[in-house]
């Protein structure tokens, strides 16, 4: 069971440090740049950038096969570590997969079975698609049944 609100609020009140930006700022690297404003700012946007640029590339890669997701849920990571939102963007993410892998877990197998087949024709689908759209890559046997 997820916990409520109250209770989220109430660990994180028994903590001295509340959040992963803010253990972060606590290591001595850190604290060494954000004493130093030149090097502040520009490691905030470097860190925003690259933690950017890795969720973009997670949400174009969450249809084909592979990790999208995982590579969205990283990229939210790396920007938690500097900025509030992405922090809770992520608690928000973590909640609902909690939420949904609890929920999977409580149905019957059939269920479970046709969510994997959908998933799965989906993911085939897509990869279809793009096969087509961009067309077959040379290194693909001439056996393989797809468009030539």
């Amino acid at each position: 069971m997820p916990e409520t609100a109250e209770e989220r609020r109430a660990r994180y009140d028994a903590d001295d440090v509340h959040s992963l930006r803010e253990r972060v700022a606590e290591v001595r690297w850190r604290r060494w740049i954000a004493t130093r404003r030149s090097l502040d700012t520009p490691y905030r946007c470097g860190v925003g950038l690259v933690g950017g640029l890795v969720v973009a590339f997670g949400i174009v890669t969450i249809p084909l096969p592979g990790p999208g997701w995982l590579t969205v849920i990283a990229g939210l990571f790396l920007l938690a570590t500097e900025f509030t939102w992405a922090e809770r963007v992520l608690d928000f993410t973590r909640r609902h997969v909690a939420r949904w892998t609890a929920w999977l877990n409580r149905q019957p197998l059939v269920v479970r079975l046709a969510v994997a087949a959908l998933t799965a024709a989906f993911v085939l689908a897509v990869l279809l698609v793009t096969l087509h759209v961009m067309g077959v890559p040379d290194w693909v046997p001439g056996w393989v049944p797809l468009w030539r």
